[in-house]
């Protein structure tokens, strides 16, 4: 192998490299991080869905979905990947 072959397969691993540092890593972080909110859903969190629609969770259910109440007495079921934010937590029961 000459210099030129040696330098081209330096460069792409640098390009590699910096790709994975910037694009790749932060977007696993976010993931990891979403997927530990949903799991930690609890009833009375108060939450934002990616559609937009703010409310109460009334229910959590084993199959991947929440019930989620945006009025008094409107009930919705929502699946768990599609909330985007908790605003408020609940505090744990005692006892």
């Amino acid at each position: 192998m000459d210099q030129q072959t040696i330098s081209s397969f330096v460069m792409m691993g640098l390009i590699f490299a910096i790709m994975y540092f910037l694009l790749i890593r932060p977007q696993q972080k976010k993931m990891k991080e979403h997927k530990a909110m949903v799991e930690g859903l609890r009833r009375g969190d108060q939450v934002i869905t990616q559609g937009g629609l703010i409310g109460k969770v009334v229910k959590v259910k084993d199959s991947n979905e929440v019930e989620v109440e945006i009025a008094d007495g409107v009930k919705v079921r929502v699946v768990q990947s599609t909330i985007a934010q908790v605003t408020s937590k609940t505090e744990p029961a005692e006892g």
